[in-house]
């Protein structure tokens, strides 16, 4: 008997040890032991979630207990949350209140983080900036090299988002500047460019979803941001579920989940069904295998497949702008998208068929020469992406040999390109199929 119990006692310390591959446990770290006992005295209750370094998504949570479909996963007291009604409870509360024509929630958050940020030790959220990344990976951080290698939809974004900051900057500098009497340094030095630039994207990446009312000393921007300490190492996966609400009885943002997760492993919540170019831009990361992923076509590559002696050519473009159809068509992992097929249909009408267009929208089959001939527009369109897609992994491989500051970077658009290339590659295969099933 004894022997069998040893036996068992084993097994059971390699199961244990084994759970633990894919997380090291970090919640005996100095700043993480800060954290949690700065949530506690605000009144977070302990829960079953220990900070962990994950192999695959990088420091997130893990469940020391197994969670089942309706568990609540965390509850985060109001006094945890960082708001603008805790800004305006700041010594910066009477400059918001005074300033004309009046801040937007985002810039009075901002404001609030950096001054914060510069006050060091004397800060009461110290335990939560210090566990804030020092730098991200939104395309704002970017290298113009690195942004130039992403695909074009998402590098157009990319550019609205660096010049977006960057006019808030300039528009901040005077506000900035009233705010001398609070600091000894000069503000300009302070409220920089880079220190605006880590304030947006923390809010931007790590703020729940909160809705307050309407301030007067605030602009008409919607209020809507919250940081929330702790609940914020949660990492996101497009293949989980989750209930989030801010419960007015408790008053604390709670989590419940809609799946299961086993003892040990790392919980995830889910930030919406986002594809991985909006992951990319909006939180700096991209999720393997995401469901919701797809690959975008733009117009320059969709219009260089017909020929533009077609009389009708000009009619048609403008038939699919003013119906939207020039616009998210896209190869997902169940091959074309109905509108990328029915702006080809569309492009593909023969001169006597062009009075069918209304049809073609609609979705109608006008003829097997112009299916036939969208399936195989769609095949050379894919396959050209996928030669594009090759040439620029290749650039990236080059790249990160030869230049080192930027490899963490260049590895990130890797593996946005190496996404699509398993969409285009599975798309490529549907529509090799449905080629044969019709010829």
């Amino acid at each position: 008997m004894k022997k069998s119990r040893g036996r068992t006692g084993r097994k059971r310390r390699r199961k244990h040890v084994q759970s633990f591959v894919d997380g090291v446990n970090c919640s005996r770290k100095l700043e993480y032991i800060k954290l949690k006992k700065w949530v506690k005295d605000r009144g977070f209750e302990d829960s079953n979630l220990r900070p962990a370094q994950f192999w695959d998504t990088g420091r997130g949570l893990m469940t020391t207990k197994a969670l089942q479909a309706g568990d609540l996963i965390i509850s985060l007291p109001e006094k945890c949350l960082l708001t603008t009604g805790t800004v305006l409870r700041s010594c910066l509360g009477e400059y918001i209140t005074k300033w004309k024509p009046p801040v937007s929630p985002l810039i009075a958050l901002c404001t609030f983080l950096i001054a914060e940020k510069h006050a060091g030790e004397k800060s009461l959220w110290k335990p939560y900036l210090d566990v804030l990344p020092k730098t991200y990976t939104c395309p704002v951080y970017l290298e113009h090299d690195v942004v130039s290698l992403l695909p074009e939809p998402l590098r157009k974004k990319a550019q609205e988002q660096r010049t977006t900051v960057h006019e808030l900057y300039v528009s901040s500098k005077a506000f900035f500047s009233s705010l001398q009497p609070l600091f000894a340094e000069n503000t300009g030095t302070i409220f920089n460019y880079s220190a605006l630039e880590w304030a947006w994207c923390t809010i931007n990446t790590r703020t729940i979803y909160m809705k307050h009312s309407q301030r007067e000393c605030f602009s008409l921007e919607p209020d809507v941001y919250a940081l929330a300490p702790y609940l914020d190492l949660l990492n996101h996966s497009p293949n989980v579920q989750v209930k989030t609400a801010f419960n007015e009885q408790t008053r604390s943002y709670d989590i419940w989940t809609n799946s299961q997760c086993k003892k040990y492993e790392e919980v995830f919540i889910c930030y919406g069904p986002h594809d991985n170019q909006r992951l990319l831009l909006e939180y700096g990361f991209v999720a393997t295998n995401n469901p919701h992923s797809s690959v975008y076509v733009s117009s320059d590559t969709l219009l260089k497949y017909f020929p533009p002696l077609d009389k009708q050519r000009n009619a048609k473009i403008s038939i699919l702008k003013d119906h939207g159809f020039l616009e998210n068509l896209t190869f997902g992992w169940d091959g074309p998208s109905w509108r990328l097929l029915t702006a080809l249909k569309l492009l593909s009408l023969g001169a006597d068929e062009f009075t069918c267009w209304r049809r073609t929208l609609l979705g109608d089959v006008i003829s097997a020469r112009n299916e036939q001939q969208t399936l195989n527009i769609a095949a050379k369109i894919c396959n050209f992406l996928i030669e594009e897609t090759q040439h620029v992994l290749l650039q990236i491989s080059q790249l990160k040999r030869n230049k080192e500051n930027l490899k963490k970077h260049l590895t990130l658009v890797e593996a946005l390109r190496l996404e699509d290339l398993k969409i285009l590659q599975k798309s490529a295969e549907i529509l090799c199929n449905l080629n044969t099933a019709t010829t």
